[in-house]
């Protein structure tokens, strides 16, 4: 129970400072109404309530039959998903949004025991149509990057 107040703790430190390095941003054009530090300061916010709940609950959660057990097979796939987020990071712009999706989406799909063909054709998919969503319809641009071609 120490264990999970103590993480608690250190996460709730972790997103008050997140929180005020993200007060003073202020971008040099206005976008929308409430500002580009709405956002953030808005899921760091939730995040705090949620932590702080944690911090401070009467009896610590329990592990059940249910949950998967933190063994080293879990441990590996959950390091493996962090390192591809990484990778997806640092991909977004170079490579574009929807090349830097199948390049992570197929690997983490694979590391969940998707077969091969499926996971290329759900995740092109929806790579495209996710594009095309943010991108056309709610008017949120994302880089092509290496696609940039296929733009009028």
């Amino acid at each position: 129970m120490i264990l999970q107040r103590l993480f608690a703790f250190v996460l709730l430190a972790v997103c008050a400072a997140l929180a005020v390095m993200a007060w003073p941003y202020q971008a040099a054009f206005s976008y929308e109404p409430v500002g580009p530090r709405a956002y953030p300061l808005l899921m760091l916010g939730l995040m705090s309530a949620a932590l702080l709940y944690l911090l401070f609950r009467p009896t610590p959660i329990v592990h059940s039959d249910d949950e998967p057990a933190l063994d080293h097979a879990t441990l590996t796939k959950i390091g493996v998903c962090v390192l591809l987020l990484l990778v997806f990071a640092a991909t977004f712009e170079p490579l574009g949004f929807i090349l830097s999706s199948l390049l992570i989406g197929v690997p983490m799909a694979r590391l969940y025991g998707g077969r091969w063909l499926p996971s290329v054709a759900i995740i092109g998919v929806m790579s495209i149509a996710l594009y095309v969503l943010f991108d056309r319809v709610m008017d949120v641009p994302l880089p092509l990057g290496l696609l940039d071609v296929l733009e009028n």
